[in-house]
């Protein structure tokens, strides 16, 4: 289990990053939204969704590359 937290400011392709609290590639504490502590990415990612229905999320390649688009 982990905490995740999603970058509130978009990557290139407009999505925001969801990251575990421990990533090295996490941004700055001010700069995030904390998800909830799940299981898996892919978990962390259909909260993120279902929270914020009007948001595109993408995974970590660092922390979540299950999740990771690229």
């Amino acid at each position: 289990m982990e905490h995740y937290f999603f970058n509130n400011n978009v990557d290139a392709n407009g999505r925001h990053e969801i990251h575990v609290k421990d990533c090295s590639s996490s941004p700055y504490v001010l700069n995030r939204t904390y998800i909830g502590y799940y299981s898996s990415c892919n978990e962390a990612l259909q909260k993120a969704k279902a929270l914020y229905p009007l948001k595109s999320f993408d995974g970590c390649y660092w922390c979540c590359r299950d999740c990771h688009k690229g």
